[in-house]
């Protein structure tokens, strides 16, 4: 649907907002990158890589997946953060399988196979519906 507002008013705003959305973007990237680097630093300082360390890197790299989408494509899949939960999820029950209530465990792990479920209908999904390209999504950077 067309916007309403004058383009005297949408283009300065739209480059503001971009301009706000690349800040942001790097300032996601550099936060990962920094706690990336701390866990690694961690585990030197440590002498000692646990499973638990293993899927907080791949929480980090799912993070950086997506700003990498974000900044190829202009959108995120929905499966990324789908992945980032199924990750923090599994990180949360081997970090704290000895304190967890077995139920707990139960449902969490129920959660992570209805995660795993919705990645795969929308993969399906995907394949054999996918998504028509429209020309109306102009840039305002003409």
């Amino acid at each position: 649907m067309p916007s309403h507002l004058p383009k005297s008013f949408s283009k300065p705003f739209l480059k503001v907002f971009h301009i706000l959305e690349a800040i942001l973007l790097v300032a996601i990237t550099l936060a990962t990158l920094f706690a990336m680097v701390n866990e690694f630093i961690h585990v030197f300082t440590e002498q000692q890589i646990q499973l638990t360390d293993i899927l907080l890197m791949f929480i980090y790299l799912e993070v950086l997946a997506m700003v990498q989408q974000f900044v190829m494509n202009g959108k995120i899949p929905v499966r990324y953060p789908i992945y980032i939960a199924m990750m923090a999820i599994a990180r949360y029950i081997t970090l704290g399988m000895k304190e967890i209530d077995a139920v707990l465990v139960v449902w969490l792990a129920l959660a992570a196979f209805i995660l795993a479920a919705a990645t795969l209908l929308i993969r399906v999904g995907h394949h054999y519906w996918p998504y028509e390209i429209h020309d109306n999504n102009k840039k305002y950077d003409e």
